[in-house]
């Protein structure tokens, strides 16, 4: 269905009318016959002669006699040129400087699969192959005639839809739901089904930056940026303020620093439930930034920045700094808080200090090691032969620190390298949890981690969990905790106690609920 590199064109099938050729092509040649025994019916022998030499003549001249020349939005042409980007962008100019351009309105849609390297990772690069051959295959099969689809990046899409007369906002915004219900229906690829997600930017001609195709298809894209930070799943029509905040993310990495040092990077904090129990068994800390002027930035901004700053340990410092002393702030107050989790990255992982450095840490706010979980992506487990981060996690577990092995099913640990890295407890990702209470593959692969755990004696945590259904059939497959959007989002630690007071008090009327109608 699609090759494997970017530029070269998809096959999409269109029913374009074979009217137009029949009249307008070599097809025409066919009335040949007819026009010549009229005109020597009506002018004789001479008549019968000019008519057979002038019609050949003029269907020549006048370029009809060749194949149908398509045009940018010919969604034939797209089957057998060599560059499909510029066949889009072409598309876009001849959309915006049509004649009708003021009559009829076309719009530019840009298509990212959310977590693409995810699926690539837990599938396989060849699943993931046939996961974008899907993708443009439904893109394809949702579009009209003469519409244009291009793959301008590994997991990103462009479409140029034809001049439409009536498409407004609202019109694309439908249109972009619609694409993303196509392109979201799982993929079954040997037996197993993959879900996936989208994030979608659009440009309407009518609001495009300047009077170009490629202006057009760069302001989709931006709106697509915009999305994908607020994914998954996420819709977005282009405004000239995303793009000036595009340009102030470049401006980020000289702001990170000072972010830092003034404290306005500090952890919002998600609770982790126990499923059998419903008290809450801690809380994740996740960084947030409170920027004066662009308000809360996204962690998918944000943090780029400070990878390439080199200041992801200085980050690290703040969030363990801060998680501390939520901890002991929530002892004084009187509500059990039995954990906080705080991720640490593999530059941490590699400073050969790191056992001192959170020994004393624990002992200046006289914390039990107990109560800090260290949280260290499946990843950096199943790809790590330094030596220093392996002493390191042993060293945190000897501590008596518990390890969470975070993302688990995306980075291929082995069962030896958990034991090795001593986990306490494996976070099933998000992608297993999606549809769980839906799906009933999903519910296997649930199942068998959960034995895995069991044999392995680990605790079970599911990322993710964003609706009640979920969270009762991760319960009954006994799953041990849940955290997810369906039980809170992430939240300032000032908003925590009374989100915790609210919490305690839903369980005891439950809990007075159940007694009651047992007796």
């Amino acid at each position: 269905m699609m090759a494997g590199v970017k530029g070269v064109f998809l096959p999409v099938l269109r029913k374009a009318s074979n009217m137009p050729k029949i009249l307008t092509g070599a097809q025409a040649l066919a009335f040949l016959p007819a026009i010549s025994l009229a005109s020597f019916w009506f002018g004789g022998e001479l008549a019968l002669i000019v008519t057979a030499l002038a019609v050949p003549l003029s269907i020549s001249l006048l370029g009809l006699y060749s194949k149908h020349t398509p045009t940018a939005l010919d969604g034939a042409a797209m089957l057998t040129d060599v560059n499909l980007r510029n066949q889009l962008i072409q598309a876009l100019d001849q959309s915006l400087l049509a004649p009708t351009a003021i009559s009829r309105t076309s719009v530019c849609f840009a298509i990212e699969l959310d977590e693409f390297k995810s699926i690539e990772e837990r599938y396989g690069r060849k699943a993931g192959d046939q996961v974008l051959a899907k993708t443009a295959e439904r893109i394809a099969d949702a579009l009209r005639d003469y519409d244009v689809i291009a793959r301008v990046d590994p997991a990103t899409f462009a479409v140029a839809m034809a001049p439409m007369r009536h498409c407004d906002l609202e019109v694309a915004i439908q249109m972009s739901g619609r694409l993303q219900e196509a392109i979201e229906m799982p993929v079954s690829i040997d037996a197993t089904s993959i879900y996936i997600s989208s994030s979608i930017g659009f440009c309407l001609s009518t609001r495009a930056p300047a009077e170009r195709g490629e202006a057009m298809l760069d302001a989709a894209l931006v709106a697509m940026v915009e999305a994908r930070r607020n994914g998954p799943s996420a819709i977005r029509a282009f405004t000239p303020e995303m793009r000036a905040r595009i340009e102030a993310r470049h401006c980020m990495i000289e702001e990170v620093a000072g972010a830092l040092d003034s404290g306005d990077i500090h952890p919002w904090f998600q609770p982790q439930v126990s499923t059998e129990t419903g008290r809450i068994t801690g809380f994740e800390a996740l960084a947030r930034w409170k920027h004066a002027q662009r308000g809360l930035v996204s962690p998918a901004e944000f943090l780029p920045a400070i990878e390439q700053a080199g200041m992801m340990e200085r980050l690290g410092e703040a969030m363990l700094y801060h998680a501390l002393t939520a901890l002991k702030a929530w002892d004084s107050a009187g509500v059990a808080v039995p954990t906080v989790g705080v991720n640490f990255s593999p530059d941490e992982l590699r400073n050969p200090k790191l056992v001192e450095k959170i020994k004393w840490e624990l002992d200046r706010f006289e914390v039990e090691p107990g109560r800090l979980s260290i949280e260290v992506l499946e990843s950096v487990v199943a790809n790590s032969d330094d030596d220093v981060v392996t002493r390191n996690i042993a060293g945190l577990s000897q501590l008596g620190c518990l390890i969470d092995l975070d993302d688990f099913g995306t980075g291929h640990a082995s069962i030896s390298s958990i034991r090795r890295f001593a986990v306490s407890r494996i976070k099933i990702d998000r992608s297993f949890v999606m549809k769980v209470d839906e799906d009933p593959e999903q519910q296997r692969m649930i199942a068998a981690i959960l034995m895995m755990a069991e044999r392995l004696g680990l605790e079970t945590l599911a990322e993710g969990v964003e609706s009640l259904g979920e969270h009762s059939v991760l319960s009954q497959l006994g799953c041990g905790h849940v955290q997810g959007y369906g039980l809170a989002r992430p939240m300032p630690f000032s908003d925590t106690i009374g989100w915790i007071d609210r919490h305690e008090q839903k369980l005891a009327g439950a809990s007075s609920a159940t007694r009651r109608a047992a007796s």
